[in-house]
């Protein structure tokens, strides 16, 4: 009898360590889509080459890509995702192009993480995984906080991204105090940024106090006069900052039309959102220094080395994120004994990645950025 239950026992052992080894040799399928093909392959390329280098540096060979084309087409984007289910697959890297995600709530069984800093109007099951409005705002509060900046104002341009940044203020509680809206169109733009300076009231000011100097007799009257002629306004402002929603070229109208109504980064803080360390900005000294939240620039430029020496060509945005976004589900599904459920991104959790750190919560993502100046020719970092 004790012979027959030390070979159920034995048989037992051998069947558990017979399924674990089983279930340790099961792929983890994870789909991959993105346009492979028309105007916007080179994305798609890119973003491939990257998730390649990333899945090498895992070096686990469980992890199992699967990319598909969308086309740029959410009926496509649909139809590949549909094609993964099929063969498995429950999440899935994508879309790029946050048009494409309208159509993926038909497969409600699927997770997808995909690529837009889009919050708004999202399915339940799509993940924004980009550097939404929501990640810089929560950064620039903590930079008003330790500039004791508290009259903030939001120049935000009438577009498609004014909700995200309203939503992200309403978010993130940081203080402020106005929202101003502007259109990007030059003539209106500098009318508007005019009144909302106060402009022509400071320029009367300083018209009459001239005038009111030269009415009065008293020792030092024409240094006086000369130097308010070397003004142009005169008169306080009444904010601290301003957050420019706005990047490139409508960027630098926007903080061009402030210096031009003499209110210079001198006066105020002129701060703007994630702008990639574009090289353009250090050419504009008469706007510096210029302040912005973004992902770590050390780290990018490790990065963007290491994929020109891989590919022999640039990397950008969209693949650095990429190769985060293959240890970000490696992380969670490793943390979930891999197995792949829709609780994965709904618990509390952090995962840090080369862009910062990733804050994962109710299934959605959240970034701790860093924070930096432009001045002096060169991107300084402030925290």
């Amino acid at each position: 009898m004790k012979t027959f239950i030390k070979l159920l026992f034995c048989g037992a052992i051998i069947i558990l360590a017979l399924n674990k080894s089983a279930y340790s040799k099961e792929k983890i399928k994870i789909g991959l889509i993105v346009p492979l093909s028309g105007e916007n392959s080179a994305i798609g390329e890119k973003i491939i080459k990257s998730v390649r280098m990333a899945v090498n540096k895992i070096d686990d060979e469980k992890i199992e890509i699967l990319p598909r084309d969308t086309k740029s087409n959410p009926i496509n984007a649909l139809k590949v995702s549909k094609e993964l289910y099929q063969e498995g697959v429950r999440i899935i890297l994508g879309p790029v192009f946050n048009e494409s995600n309208k159509y993926l709530d038909d497969l409600k069984d699927v997770i997808f993480i995909s690529f837009t800093n889009k919050l708004i109007d999202n399915p339940k099951n799509v993940i924004s995984a980009g550097v939404n409005a929501v990640s810089q705002i929560q950064t620039i509060k903590e930079f008003n906080n330790k500039s004791n900046l508290s009259k903030s104002i939001f120049l935000v341009p009438r577009s498609e991204f004014k909700q995200e940044i309203e939503i992200a203020v309403k978010k993130t509680k940081i203080e402020h105090k106005e929202i101003f809206y502007y259109d990007r169109e030059p003539t209106k733009l500098t009318k508007q940024i005019e009144d909302l300076t106060r402009y022509q009231i400071r320029k009367n000011n300083l018209r009459d106090e001239i005038k009111r100097i030269e009415s009065l007799s008293f020792k030092d009257k024409d240094k006086k006069i000369q130097n308010l002629k070397k003004r142009d306004t005169l008169g306080n402002i009444d904010f601290d900052s301003v957050v420019i929603a706005d990047f490139d070229e409508n960027l630098k109208s926007v903080a061009t039309s402030l210096l031009y109504t003499d209110v210079s980064s001198k006066r105020i803080k002129y701060i703007t959102l994630n702008q990639w360390f574009d090289n353009s900005l250090l050419k504009e000294t008469s706007l510096h220094p210029i302040y912005f939240p973004s992902i770590n620039k050390n780290n990018y430029e490790i990065f963007l080395n290491d994929f020109k020496n891989n590919y022999g060509q640039d990397g950008d945005q969209l693949s650095f994120l990429s190769y985060d976004l293959i240890g970000l589900v490696y992380f969670l599904i490793l943390e979930n004994d891999f197995k792949i459920s829709k609780n994965i991104f709904y618990k509390k959790n952090k995962f840090k990645g080369k862009i910062g750190i990733f804050e994962i919560n109710k299934n959605v993502i959240t970034h701790q950025l860093n924070f930096y100046s432009v001045e002096d020719n060169q991107f300084k970092k402030i925290f």
